[in-house]
């Protein structure tokens, strides 16, 4: 077990009660901290049991407690669906915070509308989906997909190359991408997909394939520790060539600094949230994350939008006074919160949330540059009924 894994479970373990409080909230928590996606789930863990403690200390949710019922599946689908099942049926819970990949988060649908549960999932996905049970405060492509291919096609080039991980999501960005892309005049040079167990010589293999092609900017949805080793392998290949951009929706700052900021300096990253933005919201967040967590803890999307959700999630809670599904949608559609990434409210349309996309450009130190953000949050498309740019995103 890691040092990351063991603070994990104690996390679990610590979250204070309310002395005076006798009937507590109970809510599930279904992160993995071991397996591919380890280092994003755990940041997902991490922003949960945060909020949790934060709310909490201030006297719960009309004076009683958030209690967590907390457990791992190891990036193995049946265990989600399992551990979903178990939390529905014999713990006591009907929400639950949970899943970061569009695997994960299918494997567990069909029991959360069985049983008439709530999911809060906060991972960016490929949208296309809708369920009266799930609250999904991830941002979907017309949130950072669109605003990620009109600054490449600005400012990089028109010839781009698509690579991923072999699973749903990455094969349905880059299918948006593609789309995208085509529609303004762009070019999808090549499109190859690296098995979750890739091995080093499969992925040097398809550096080498990508810079035969000569592109002018890359669209990255490799996910997980191949991902790492790809960046790494990419600058090494590359070092006496011109750098060629890597565009991504999923690197964050803990990746930065498990892969090496050194090999990352002007990759490019389309998202809601950076730790550099400077509102004291955020200041504030970044500086609890890094007391409960570490002075040297990195902090990056993936913690902040888990944190976030639980916030709005007391809000709805306090709002409706019950953990009943329908009162808690209901209550959630009235409610707004300023975020650490900006304020934040579900459009009850669809079940998205309104977000402030973003772009960064990676920096040496491990942080990044915000060179362009939109002046207000976008409406989420989850179906993505248009590809057009707005003209401010070109600005």
């Amino acid at each position: 077990m890691t040092a990351m894994q063991r603070t994990a479970e104690n996390a679990a373990r610590e979250i204070p009660l309310s002395e005076s409080s006798t009937e507590p909230w109970r809510v599930g928590i279904l992160f993995s901290r071991a397996g591919i996606t380890s280092v994003t789930e755990s940041e997902h863990f991490f922003g949960t049991v945060l909020a949790i403690e934060e709310i909490n200390a201030r006297g719960g949710v009309l004076g009683r407690p958030l209690v967590p019922v907390a457990l791992d599946p190891k990036g193995d689908l049946a265990e989600y669906r399992r551990m979903a099942h178990q939390m529905l049926s014999r713990e006591d819970v009907n929400v639950i915070f949970g899943c970061s990949t569009s695997s994960s988060r299918k494997a567990v649908l069909p029991e959360i509308e069985r049983k008439n549960g709530l999911l809060w999932y906060c991972s960016l996905y490929e949208g296309f989906e809708y369920s009266p049970n799930i609250i999904y405060t991830g941002a979907v492509p017309n949130q950072n997909s669109l605003q990620l291919a009109a600054y490449l096609l600005k400012n990089c080039g028109k010839r781009i190359y698509l690579i991923g991980s072999d699973y749903i999501y990455p094969r349905e960005s880059n299918r948006i991408m593609r789309d995208i892309v085509e529609q303004h005049g762009g070019e999808i040079v090549d499109e190859i997909y690296l098995p979750f167990n890739v091995s080093s010589a499969e992925i040097e293999l398809a550096v080498r394939e990508i810079n035969k092609a000569q592109p002018e900017a890359l669209f990255s949805t490799v996910i997980g520790s191949p991902s790492r080793e790809f960046y790494r392998v990419l600058h090494d290949l590359r070092i006496d060539q011109k750098p060629l951009p890597v565009a991504s929706l999923t690197l964050g700052e803990t990746e930065l600094k498990l892969i090496g900021p050194q090999f990352c300096k002007g990759h490019i990253v389309s998202a809601t949230y950076f730790s550099s933005l400077s509102s004291e919201e955020n200041q504030r967040f970044v500086a609890s994350y890094r007391q409960r967590f570490g002075k040297d803890a990195t902090v990056s999307a993936w913690g902040q939008a888990a944190y976030g959700q639980v916030c709005l999630f007391a809000k709805a809670l306090e709002r409706a006074g019950s953990m009943d599904t329908q009162k808690l949608v209901e209550a959630v559609l009235e409610e707004r919160y300023d975020a650490p990434e900006g304020a934040i409210s579900v459009e009850p349309e669809n079940h998205h949330l309104w977000l402030q996309p973003k772009i960064g450009v990676a920096r040496e130190d491990g942080n990044f540059d915000v060179v362009w953000q939109a002046k207000e949050a976008v409406k989420p498309d989850p179906y993505l009924t248009t590809y057009e740019f707005s003209e401010f995103w070109l600005e």
